[in-house]
């Protein structure tokens, strides 16, 4: 074999092993990649729909915590008629950082035609 063809050898096996390691160093960059908020509420509504069998009518609040993120999200619980009667609910949904759901729990229902009632200061 002459020096040209190791020389070409040579370099098809840096080629190869450069692309591998290109390939490689993508897949870790996505393994690792965080959701956007975005892709957060987005498995979160599936997420809770799939296991209360509910879906989901709006996100009322929405937070990145140390522990990942945090949602209130709003459920149709019971429909009625007049729709104003039907009766609502407020889930705290957890998820981890890669937003998958880590717990939730209901914690208020109401009738979708009745206001909070007013508080002083504001809480």
């Amino acid at each position: 074999m002459s020096n040209t063809d190791n020389t070409e050898e040579s370099q098809d096996s840096q080629e190869s092993h450069g692309s591998h390691a290109s390939r490689k160093s993508t897949e870790n960059t996505r393994r690792t990649k965080r959701p956007s908020p975005m892709e957060v509420l987005r498995q979160a509504r599936g997420q809770l729909a799939e296991l209360t069998g509910m879906e989901a009518e709006s996100v009322s609040s929405f937070e990145q915590t140390e522990e990942g993120w945090a949602l209130e999200v709003e459920v149709l619980e019971l429909e009625r008629v007049p729709d104003t009667m039907s009766l609502m609910a407020s889930y705290q949904v957890e998820l981890d950082p890669d937003g998958q759901l880590t717990g939730y729990r209901r914690v208020r229902r109401y009738e979708r035609g009745r206001a909070d009632a007013h508080r002083p200061g504001g809480r």
